[in-house]
């Protein structure tokens, strides 16, 4: 065990995975504001001793957006506006009121560009030293994700490589796959992240463009397409994000995308792309509603709409950012009531546990599809018993047909 003391501030639904993964190898103590509990993290009591006791001192608290920003429910016509930064500006007044020494801070947490210099670098006294280090991690595979990191980004005030190298030679020891290192300024850092997050947006909103072509013009198996496109790897990017589905969804894209507008007005670009992904993500998810609602009443199944999974993905509790919500949405819009068969569900609002009677069912969750990468092998089971007679709607066409239902595959019309 190395003698370098970690402290994180936050272990919520990042922190503490993360956290314990720092613990694998560094003494590592946390707090948060909610009650903990870790048999790898010293939770401590009160912000005051995890600062004192820490050399390197981890922000891991939300920046959040106000209710209705999430891409839960319909946002394009919200006005643009920026995270919240509250949680990070009291941890940066604790920092001023316990630290009187030299100690490395760095924020996790993810921010626009030019916050940093903006917003926090004046509360931050000269004798530490402050790193913007974003993850590109996921809920699901938080621990994976983290040890097994597509690159690793390190933003100092002026692009200091040799301090970065002190950040890099903590990660290191803990790290699997021998990742990148980018190292810059805080803005091209915070620039990095949140672009990052927009290009997986921004392809998703393709793909699934295709597959909505694929559904009106007719002969078309979208899968066909998407893969053509996924191993064109000289012009366009790789195969990741390139199968159409659901849409784009969690707690950090979506969210991601809304910030980005209040960006592009704030420094008065003239444009704003990151509205048309937002807008294209609604549109899209209506129209996948509405396709529902035409197949319970072809299938005489109005009343009995259910979408497999509430979640924004499987094996999460997460109901923030969901797709799913905002597909119900534009159902229920039409005066159709819908039901969640999701057994993790924090919102347990119209979650029911079974089906008792024969319904069309939307296929929301793929485990195959969002964990895959990770190289587990997933059971894609259903989450209850689905009535024989039900209209099983797979929006990522991979269910066979079984002689109990009837399944459709969104985005092959051939």
């Amino acid at each position: 065990m190395d003698q370098t003391t970690i402290g994180f501030i936050g272990l919520g639904k990042l922190g503490l995975e993360c956290a314990e993964i720092f613990a694998g190898r560094y003494r590592t103590l946390g707090y948060d504001v909610s009650p903990r509990k870790s048999d790898l993290v010293e939770i401590k009591a009160s912000i005051h001793e995890v600062l004192v006791e820490s050399q390197w001192i981890f922000i891991a608290v939300p920046t959040p957006h106000a209710d209705g920003y999430d891409g839960s429910v319909p946002s394009s016509e919200l006005p643009p506006t920026d995270f919240g930064y509250d949680d990070v500006m009291t941890v940066l007044e604790s920092i001023k009121q316990h630290c009187d020494h030299e100690k490395n801070i760095v924020l996790i947490s993810t921010v626009l560009p030019g916050t940093v210099r903006k917003r926090f670098a004046n509360e931050i006294d000269p004798q530490h030293n402050f790193f913007y280090n974003p993850y590109l991690i996921a809920m699901g595979s938080v621990k994976w994700d983290m040890v097994n990191p597509e690159m690793v980004m390190i933003g100092t005030d002026r692009d200091d490589k040799a301090l970065a190298q002190t950040l890099i030679d903590l990660y290191q020891p803990i790290v699997q796959n021998d990742p990148r290192y980018v190292t810059g300024t805080w803005e091209e850092c915070e620039a990095i992240k949140i672009f990052y997050n927009t290009f997986i947006s921004a392809k998703i909103a393709l793909v699934n463009m295709i597959q909505d072509f694929a559904t009106r013009i007719g002969n078309i198996n979208v899968d066909v397409v998407t893969d053509a496109l996924a191993g064109s790897t000289m012009r366009i990017m790789g195969a990741k994000y390139m199968t159409a589905g659901m849409g784009d969804a969690g707690a950090c894209h979506p969210r991601d995308n809304i910030a980005l507008r209040w960006l592009a007005q704030e420094y008065d670009l003239g444009y704003d792309l990151f509205a048309t992904i937002v807008l294209a993500r609604e549109r899209q998810a209506r129209n996948l509603a509405w396709y529902l609602i035409d197949v319970a009443e072809r299938y005489d199944l109005t009343g009995s709409i259910v979408i497999h999974g509430k979640a924004y993905k499987p094996d999460v509790p997460y109901c923030i950012g969901s797709y799913s919500t905002l597909i119900g949405h534009y159902i229920q819009e039409n005066g159709i009531q819908v039901k969640y068969l999701d057994p993790l569900a924090d919102d347990t609002t119209d979650v029911v546990n079974s089906l008792d009677q024969p319904a069309v069912v939307l296929l929301a969750h793929n485990r195959h599809v969002t964990y895959g990468y990770t190289g587990n092998d997933l059971d894609d089971r259903f989450y209850s018993e689905i009535p024989p007679g039900s209209i099983l709607v797979d929006p990522w066409r991979r269910l066979n047909t079984d002689d109990r239902y009837t399944v459709i595959h969104y985005g092959n019309t051939r």
